[in-house]
């Protein structure tokens, strides 16, 4: 088989008719305290996401976002409130310290040992998701990486990693650097008999990572169950993941999702 030259990955290359019709793009905010509301909203929506895969357990999960007013700052979801139930008005601030400098409710430490590490040791990282989802703790029992099976697994090709101590319940800092230095400059980290947790420029991105990430375990689970894996060559799946894994792509991932969501109920936003 002769090799192909693919294109640049960018908006042009990847649609039709975008100069025509135009894509959505990214916001772009001058006015921090409205890129804050904005942001708010959006990690108010992904909790929604959540609640609609399935992705809620207990009072486990959480995702965050960096604050873009005080950027030393993150929001994160309040304690016991379901995420079906989270608006941007209940989202906690939360500083790299544990103290809570703006809400009104306590929230989950393991959320603050472990977003907190993330966020300060990768200031390209704007967000974190993590839960425990039934495929993502399954395959996270595995303790290996995700196989470049699919045109979505390729997205994490040599783009993740995997956290292999697990000593009970995340509950202090030095676990949350270990995580980080796992995650590496990935997209996302298994957790080894935990679950998963993704990263992206964006609520959007890290949220839809997940999504992705979680749906991946299932497929090669499924696969793997069925019988030997066939793998994507080493050099088709990195160029596949420069154009799944590229910001434009992660971001619009999203997209779908969060006008599901706003569709079914827009309380999200109060």
């Amino acid at each position: 088989m002769s090799e192909l030259v693919k294109p640049e990955a960018n908006i042009e290359n990847m649609t039709r008719g975008s100069q025509q019709f135009g894509v959505p793009k990214p916001p772009v905010f001058e006015d921090k305290m409205a890129q804050r509301q904005y942001d708010k909203q959006r990690l108010a929506s992904a909790f929604r996401v959540f609640a609609m895969k399935g992705f809620d357990e207990g009072l486990a999960g959480h995702i965050t976002v960096r604050d873009a007013v005080e950027p030393d700052t993150f929001w994160v979801n309040p304690l016991a409130v379901h995420f079906s139930q989270i608006k941007a008005s209940d989202l906690v601030r939360v500083d790299h310290k544990g103290n809570i400098v703006e809400g009104n409710y306590a929230i989950n430490n393991a959320a603050f040992a472990i977003h907190s590490r993330i966020h300060e040791a990768r200031p390209d990282v704007n967000a974190v998701a993590h839960a425990h989802t039934t495929y993502g703790r399954a395959f996270a029992s595995l303790g290996i990486k995700l196989a470049p099976i699919s045109q979505d697994a390729c997205m994490f090709y040599n783009n993740h990693g995997v956290f292999t101590e697990f000593t009970g319940v995340v509950a202090v800092t030095e676990e949350g650097d270990l995580i980080a230095e796992a995650l590496g400059q990935g997209a996302g980290v298994i957790l080894q008999n935990h679950g998963l947790l993704t990263v992206g420029k964006s609520v959007d991105a890290a949220t839809a990572n997940f999504v992705i990430m979680d749906s991946c375990c299932h497929s090669q689970l499924l696969a793997q169950g069925a019988g030997e894996l066939t793998l994507i060559p080493e050099q088709v799946a990195a160029q596949t993941q420069k154009v799944n894994g590229s910001d434009y792509v992660t971001w619009g991932n999203y997209q779908p999702m969060y006008a599901q969501v706003l569709a079914l109920d827009d309380s999200f936003l109060e």
